[in-house]
């Protein structure tokens, strides 16, 4: 379904699709100029949804923002800005739509989801460092990882600071991009793996590479939603 998902400064605009019986809701946070209409995040996206998740993908820039992005290109590498906009997004998804997937809780603070309902963050290039950075922030509500040929080095100081689970995906000829997802690795200190795709280049744009990137995130949350 349609969703608007309210910040400080503007309305973000989403589409949410969340079973019922679903124990897990994955976060799509896409990278430097898409939206929540990625053809790539949509092929990803109905991976997770067959193998019985939610999922939200939505829009980190406002119309207006994309419009000044597409103009400047500066937005899409403002973490700070990204990271900030994912946190209230994920504050409300733990308090507006999770809430009824599981029983009411009085002690549940506004950044918490709802008990036994569990969120991963799927991001995307520089999705990737906001995706990482929000889970430091929500170590409470965030349960998984996964960058696919993100750049998980822009998180910077925040990397120490993640709990949840963490899987980077780069492609196989990406040679820069896996050397900054090497780099980040060591300042994880989660549990996480690197999984090279061979012969993949920075979009996944082969045959059958992004399907192997939806079957290994698929898997990992499966693994650490439950």
């Amino acid at each position: 379904m349609e969703v608007l998902i309210p910040t400080r400064d503007t309305m973000l605009p989403g589409m949410l699709s969340l079973p019922g019986k679903a124990r897990g809701v994955v976060v799509f946070v896409h990278g430097s100029g898409s939206t929540r209409l990625s053809p790539r995040n949509a092929h990803v996206a109905a991976s997770f949804e067959a193998a019985g998740m939610g999922t939200l993908l939505f829009d980190l820039l406002s119309p207006a923002e994309t419009e000044i992005d597409n103009r400047t290109l500066a937005l899409r590498f403002d973490i700070d800005l990204l990271s900030r906009r994912l946190v209230e997004v994920l504050d409300w998804l733990g308090r507006e739509q999770l809430a009824h997937l599981a029983p009411a809780s009085n002690s549940r603070g506004p950044a918490e989801a709802a008990p036994g309902v569990r969120i991963g963050l799927f991001g995307a290039s520089t999705g990737a460092a906001a995706a990482l950075i929000a889970a430091a922030q929500r170590a409470d509500a965030v349960a998984a990882v996964v960058s696919r040929g993100g750049r998980p080095d822009l998180a910077g100081t925040w990397l120490p600071g993640v709990r949840a689970p963490t899987l980077l995906i780069v492609g196989g000829n990406d040679p820069q991009v896996i050397l900054l997802n090497r780099q980040a690795a060591d300042s994880l200190r989660c549990p996480h793996a690197l999984h090279i795709v061979p012969g993949a280049t920075h979009l996944f744009e082969e045959p059958g590479a992004l399907d192997e990137v939806a079957a290994r995130a698929r898997d990992w949350f499966l693994r650490y939603l439950g």
